[in-house]
């Protein structure tokens, strides 16, 4: 799992031809806190990456650390009960755009620690394992030692602790457990039922599984970073039903050659949009480079982008299964193997 601490602009959607733009809409299903039943108080038990979790009762001062954690408790309806937040890589979901202006931001990267407790918080949430590391706001077991708890999203685990190969369905575990713990269990089966028919209707509009290969380019042009086995940008690919051009290498992202893409000449090529590393970019370097410019999906720009914010595991897994599937049925008669 990539270390997000390094990431530090905006993602930005850029158009380009036969490419997807993932388009905020169709709002996560929430409860309105003003109208839903007070939260359970009963105590919640779970291991979280290899760490006891155990909550006496909902939390009320929590502290998300990056977006896919922020974007779920908003999603839940918890902005009443968020502290704080800090580090986005990308514009809020606009359905959560109000209640996100409510919550105050600490910092843009991470909070140093000091700053973190002045919110007093009595949970914290992060997506990415950074985020309770030297860069970030301290260990868990520290934080735990101040009377404050924590959850790291599955995705974000030590690799000891992570899905071997992560899944839609580790991101629905991750809503229901933080659901438990903030005592809201209904709202998570409300937004995980709303995501599941959203990627169900994406796929039926290309048929069902495709045999189409799929390079997922993350970024780097000397040596490029895919989408390999077992992260992300596979778990999207799965949902979808297309095949991974790396898929047989290791880690959630891995870095190859260019020799290596054109041997594999994938059907589409998936360019992730991100201030750091454009779209916009990638496409320009591809269709310029001697040896890639003339494989049929750069020729054909067969290209779909999908910002950096939609490939981390959170209700943003959805977006990114939608445009994969759109820019799949798009693909011209005979791009099948």
């Amino acid at each position: 799992m990539r270390v997000r601490a390094v990431r530090s602009t905006l993602s930005r959607r850029v158009a380009a031809p036969l490419s997807v733009l993932v388009v905020l809409l169709g709002a996560c299903a929430t409860d309105d806190p003003a109208t839903t039943p007070p939260p359970s108080a009963t105590p919640v038990t779970l291991t979280n990456c290899g760490t006891p979790v155990t909550v006496a009762a909902p939390p009320e001062r929590a502290v998300t650390l990056n977006q896919p954690a922020t974007e779920i408790m908003l999603a839940l309806g918890l902005a009443d009960r968020m502290a704080g937040t800090a580090y986005l890589d990308d514009a809020i979901l606009p359905e959560h755009a109000v209640a996100y202006a409510a919550v105050p931001v600490l910092s843009d990267r991470y909070p140093a620690k000091e700053k973190l407790l002045e919110a007093t918080p009595d949970f914290v949430y992060a997506s990415f394992h950074s985020a309770f590391g030297d860069e970030g706001v301290g260990d868990r077991a520290a934080l735990s030692g101040l009377g404050i708890g924590t959850y790291l999203s599955r995705a974000g685990c030590p690799k000891q602790h992570r899905p071997a190969r992560l899944t839609v369905e580790d991101v629905f575990a991750e809503i229901r457990d933080v659901a438990a713990v903030f005592g809201v269990p209904e709202r998570a089966e409300k937004l995980i039922a709303d995501q599941r028919a959203r990627i169900a209707t994406a796929v039926a509009r290309i048929g069902g599984a495709r045999d189409v290969s799929v390079l997922w380019w993350d970024a780097g042009t000397d040596a490029p970073s895919v989408g390999a086995c077992c992260g992300g940008p596979n778990m999207i690919m799965s949902a979808v039903g297309v095949g991974n051009a790396f898929g047989d290498l290791t880690g959630g992202w891995a870095n190859t050659s260019w020799e290596a893409v054109a041997d594999r000449d994938p059907d589409a090529i998936v360019l992730v949009d991100a201030g750091w590393d454009p779209a916009a970019a990638k496409r320009a370097f591809l269709t310029r480079h001697p040896s890639l410019k003339d494989l049929p999906a750069v020729a054909g720009q067969r290209f779909v982008v999908i910002p950096f914010s939609s490939t981390s595991a959170g209700v943003r897994v959805v977006l990114g299964v939608e445009a994969l599937a759109a820019g799949v049925a798009q693909l011209p008669a005979g791009a099948d193997r």
